[in-house]
């Protein structure tokens, strides 16, 4: 990776991003970008935090799945 002084180019932190989605889709996932309130982030933390979970994708995982089940039901 080129960096100018400590900072790391542009063009590499493309190339970088690139990469993990590139590895992200191999194990069939995707990466988004939500833009939430702060009270619902605050949720998501306690709910993270409360069941154990690594992160907040995890916790949005669950509650999708839930939501897929009642609305089969």
């Amino acid at each position: 990776m080129q960096t100018i002084g400590n900072a790391v180019t542009d063009r590499d932190r493309a190339e970088k991003d690139r990469a993990y989605r590139r590895r992200l889709a191999a194990r069939g996932r995707l990466q988004f970008i939500a833009d939430l309130p702060r009270e619902t982030v605050a949720f998501l933390d306690k709910l993270k935090e409360r069941q154990g979970l690594r992160n907040r994708g995890q916790v949005l995982e669950q509650l999708i799945e839930q939501g897929r089940e009642a609305a089969q039901q």
